[in-house]
């Protein structure tokens, strides 16, 4: 058992709260000369998701933070560009993510597990692996298409042989994506796209955790073992096996019934400045821990697109709406021409109106947008005031 060294740190709810908000990027100055690429390496991981409403989740997420920023920015940011070096690859954290290419060394134990234990329940047929490897060392980049086909019927799940290949290459680190294509993944040699000295760069299991550790500590600001676990997914005992030495610190927080840790520098200087209102993915880090997001902010969000639609309470894609520090209320959003739907607001109170009628109007502009309709208002006696003052904002 783990003996935990004695906090010297007890910090208020609200103070766990604003160096969380800070550590996320949303409170004081947004640094938008280092753009999408500060983001990135300021939270470690970015996930990615299929679905697309306003614009996809890894998209979402840097524009949370910095307003509006340009999908050729984001794709430039994340994917590797013609002569240049990589600043980023894709690979499992917290889900699939985009991760700051320096961090690869530090999924070597990732890579390393995933050799040792089968995969998924597709078959491989005997050499396609290697088939799959020459054709990319012959060919170059190519989709899982390109390579010789992707599925074997039209279910998502049912893989072919080469998809299976391609994807297994990925997990073991031999093989990137270097580009989305129409949202496919477009394949090359990890030798070829990772540079040199981080290719080579092998730590031991150890290292590696300890550096996600003290990396997932930072970017949540502070967080309990299973918080900073769940950043990177990784096991309680691997987070207890290195998390003295992560250079993380103990702390109490007020209200939180488990023991938890904080970066020295986030407690060395108050959480001061402005904080951003905006629209939220549900697959943005501020919010993907469901129960640290009710812990933080007293606010339950689940995620409903997977879930039949009868039993949808807030609509398929609600975002949480972030203003001040505090989750004020969802928007279920969809596009219709030049016109951002509302289809479903619930708000937390007539207080809240001003902020999500802003957020509503900013993501407008940002998806070329020129008009805002809401449909559906969960207290039926603030639909008026909600169009009232988007009015106001868009005149």
């Amino acid at each position: 058992m783990t003996t935990l060294p004695r906090p010297t740190t007890e910090l208020s709810a609200d103070e766990a709260r604003r160096i969380a908000l800070r550590a996320q990027g949303f409170l004081g100055a947004p640094d938008r000369r280092s753009g999408v690429r500060g983001v990135l390496r300021h939270l470690g991981a970015v996930q990615l998701d299929t679905i697309s409403v306003l614009a996809r989740s890894h998209e979402l997420i840097p524009y949370a933070r910095l307003g509006a920023v340009g999908r050729r920015t984001v794709e430039e940011a994340y994917w590797k560009q013609p002569s240049q070096p990589a600043h980023a690859f894709e690979y499992w954290s917290h889900a699939a993510c985009v991760l700051p290419v320096e961090e690869w060394p530090h999924f070597a134990f990732r890579r390393r597990a995933y050799r040792a234990r089968p995969h998924w329940n597709h078959e491989l047929p005997d050499g396609t692996y290697d088939q799959v490897i020459k054709q990319l060392r012959t060919e170059g980049p190519l989709t899982a298409t390109e390579l010789g086909g992707a599925k074997r019927t039209s279910e998502w799940w049912d893989w072919s042989g080469t998809k299976v290949a391609v994807e297994r290459a990925l997990m073991y680190g031999e093989v990137v994506c270097v580009e989305r294509r129409g949202w496919k993944r477009v394949y090359d040699l990890a030798e070829r796209a990772i540079p040199p000295d981080l290719l080579r760069d092998d730590p031991a299991d150890a290292e590696c955790l300890r550096r996600l550790v003290g990396l997932a500590g930072r970017s949540l600001g502070v967080g309990t073992r299973a918080d900073i676990a769940d950043y990177h997914r990784l096991k309680a005992e691997q987070v207890d096996a290195v998390i003295a030495d992560s250079g993380l610190v103990p702390v109490t927080v007020a209200g939180w019934s488990k023991p938890a840790w904080a970066d020295p520098a986030a407690l060395a200087v108050p959480p001061r400045g402005r904080h951003r209102t905006t629209l939220l993915s549900p697959f943005d880090s501020l919010v993907w821990d469901r129960a640290r997001t009710e812990r933080l902010f007293g606010f339950t969000h689940r995620l409903e697109a997977y879930v039949p639609k009868p039993k949808r309470v807030h609509g398929y894609f609600a975002m949480p709406v972030l203003a001040g520090g505090r989750l004020v209320g969802r928007v279920d959003p969809a596009r219709e021409g030049r016109t951002l739907v509302a289809k479903q607001v619930t708000l937390d109170g007539r207080t809240a109106v001003p902020a999500v009628a802003g957020a509503l109007v900013e993501a407008a502009g940002w998806v070329d947008c020129t008009d805002v309709r809401v449909e559906r208002v969960d207290a039926p006696d603030l639909r008026e005031a909600l169009t009232r003052e988007l009015a106001r904002v868009l005149a």
